[in-house]
């Protein structure tokens, strides 16, 4: 028998080679298909992932503290309203003695110290163009009080200077007295806006109106 030359494998080895590849392929585990591999998991998306990780984040209670960002409302002003009717109330009151304010029935005529008679003279002839009226008709006497209040303070906002107010004669009262009109020479009298004041001109509503002249509001 010759010896195989060099690193040569003897026939035998190449038998048992054949007989190991023979037995590989017929193995029921060769056999099997090979697996189809798994898909891969979808991964969730940042909003989920937020999501989850301030799950148990608690809320922290409102604060006191004003956002800048956002307007604030105007603070209610029924108060205010209120205080600025009961100052029109308080600053007009009426008269103390009623039997001498009835009596009264001479002309309505009235000019605080200083202004000058020029300026009444022109007053009672109607030099001063008359630039608003109040009618006071059909008011109460707690009605025509808060009404001329508020009048003559919107006409001392807008400038206006020589105003007319118009109280009425009296004929309907339940004496036909002019309770009214002596009311309004009182309210009057106690406002420091007013210079003067006197009866209108016959054509000017006469008896049943009073001409007013106011300050400067300038």
């Amino acid at each position: 028998m010759k010896r195989a030359r060099g690193n040569a494998l003897p026939p035998a080895a190449f038998a048992a080679l054949a007989s190991v590849r023979r037995a590989l392929h017929a193995s029921p585990r060769a056999a099997r298909p090979l697996a189809a591999p798994r898909p891969r998991e979808s991964q969730p998306d940042g909003a989920l992932l937020f999501r989850r990780a301030v799950a148990d984040v608690v809320p922290l209670p409102p604060s006191d503290r004003a956002d800048p960002g956002r307007p604030r409302p105007k603070p209610h002003a029924r108060q205010r309203l209120a205080d600025e009717q009961q100052v029109l109330v308080d600053a007009l009151a009426d008269p103390w003695d009623w039997e001498a304010a009835v009596a009264t029935g001479e002309e309505l005529y009235f000019a605080r110290p200083g202004v000058p008679a020029a300026a009444m003279r022109k007053l009672r002839r109607g030099g001063w163009v008359i630039r608003a009226e109040l009618d006071l008709h059909g008011l109460t006497g707690d009605e025509a009080r808060v009404a001329l209040a508020g009048f003559l303070n919107r006409c001392m906002l807008e400038d206006r200077r020589c105003v007319r107010v118009i109280h009425g004669k009296g004929y309907g009262s339940k004496h036909r007295l002019p309770v009214l009109k002596n009311k309004v020479r009182h309210w009057l009298m106690q406002r420091e806006d007013v210079l003067a004041f006197c009866q209108a001109r016959t054509f000017d509503g006469g008896a049943g109106a009073v001409i007013v002249l106011l300050k400067s509001s300038t």
